[in-house]
């Protein structure tokens, strides 16, 4: 099994798995809504080359010269006494795993409602239900499971035989869509609207208006991957000819490529398709929603309907985008666990196993948690279909 990839192009493609995630096509768009539209680029692209590729950069060189994950790698090449602060940004990012893979299964779901033509029933009255209706149901748990056993597939494979060989094909394939999906928003009728948006700025809340720079070093921070450790795990299996500066310059632009063609891709889609739903574009694409999923889970697939030629193949491809990248980053989380544990002594697949076993433990609990609501919900149903009987009997 091989210790390093392949190629510069198999780096390039596995880091950028890492950090092109949901965060670009579900989190982006509504922050740069809600951050007043082009006015939010200029301070996310500085802090792009101010904060998130430096510290990329860092971790890059971290990881290579100590060819350890997180902890080992501080204690390497900082002194032990430092190993804690390794400890602390593993424990952040694998907490963050159990999360992410509970998102990518909703990825999953969505798709599969594309491709079985279960979008087309998702209507403005119940689009908040069924996002709502398929969280409070055993479906998350099955979703948190497939999402989490494929990433774990993948990372115990190996570098080479696993992550490369899937980011090189998810990767490029999450490309194409966004491309094709913001060629198609882009032909709609009125997404005029939406580019006007894309393009305003207002220089006056630029520099009156701190939160729109607080924004934008956040997503520039989440999208990326900066300060998560991530880095520091691939740039382990980096070859000697492979460089700092250019593999990480590359991340960083090619991430921010993909959140702007999600941005072309949604925005004048919806500033398209909102007024024949009879909303208003520019408060619909400010939707947070129930957690933060109304744009991408509520409204989309409204949006999606609403197109004069159907929206199925763009509702596929939009949901089919989001789950590469789901999966792309989540199988880079679970890298992150894996070679902490591995650091440790623990064999690879061994470590890969603890990793699932954690994720299913907490699939368990949420089979629990359903089962205990399930069994609520029939209990309150009863009591109030006695009540009825005996109201309507002493009638």
């Amino acid at each position: 099994m091989s210790k390093v990839f392949s190629s510069r192009w198999g780096l390039i493609l596995a880091t950028l798995g890492m950090a092109i995630g949901t965060g670009n096509l579900w989190r982006f768009p509504r922050i740069l809504a809600q951050n007043g539209g082009g006015t939010f680029l200029i301070p996310w692209a500085i802090f792009l080359f101010t904060w998130s590729i430096p510290l990329l950069m860092a971790e890059f060189a971290i990881g290579r010269a100590s060819k350890r994950g997180p902890v080992g790698a501080f204690a390497t090449v900082f002194g032990k006494r430092t190993a804690w602060r390794g400890g602390f940004v593993a424990f952040c990012t694998i907490a963050i795993l159990f999360y992410y893979s509970v998102v990518s299964g909703w990825t999953l779901r969505y798709l599969w409602l594309a491709l079985s033509g279960g979008l087309s029933e998702v209507t403005a009255a119940n689009a908040d239900s069924v996002f709502l209706d398929f969280t409070k149901s055993w479906g998350p748990a099955l979703t948190h499971l497939l999402s989490i056993a494929a990433a774990c597939g993948v990372v115990v494979l190996g570098v080479t035989g696993g992550i490369e060989r899937v980011c090189k094909i998810l990767v490029p394939a999450l490309f194409v869509v966004l491309i094709v999906s913001a060629a198609r928003g882009l032909s709609l009728e009125g997404a005029s609207g939406g580019m006007d948006f894309l393009t305003s700025f207002d220089f006056d809340r630029l520099l009156s208006d701190h939160t729109v720079w607080l924004e934008a070093l956040t997503q520039s921070a989440w999208s990326t991957g900066a300060g998560w450790g991530l880095m520091v795990c691939y740039a382990i299996y980096a070859s000697r000819d492979m460089r700092t500066g250019r593999e990480c310059i590359s991340t960083g632009l090619g991430n921010n490529c993909a959140s702007l063609l999600a941005a072309l891709a949604i925005i004048p889609a919806v500033f398209a398709l909102a007024p024949l739903a009879g909303q208003d574009p520019s408060v619909l694409v400010q939707e947070s929603g129930p957690a933060s999923t109304g744009l991408t889970f509520v409204w989309m697939p409204v949006l999606f309907r609403e197109m004069p030629s159907g929206g199925g193949l763009l509702g596929t491809l939009f949901f089919a985008g989001l789950a590469f990248a789901a999966l792309s980053s989540l199988i880079a989380l679970v890298e992150l666990a894996v070679r902490t544990l591995s650091d440790l002594g623990v064999s690879r697949g061994r470590a890969t196993a603890m990793t699932f076993g954690v994720g299913f433990f907490q699939i368990g609990q949420n089979f629990a948690r359903c089962i205990g609501a399930r069994c609520r919900h029939y209990a309150a149903t009863r009591v109030r279909t006695r009540t009825t009987h005996i109201h309507a009997f002493n009638r």
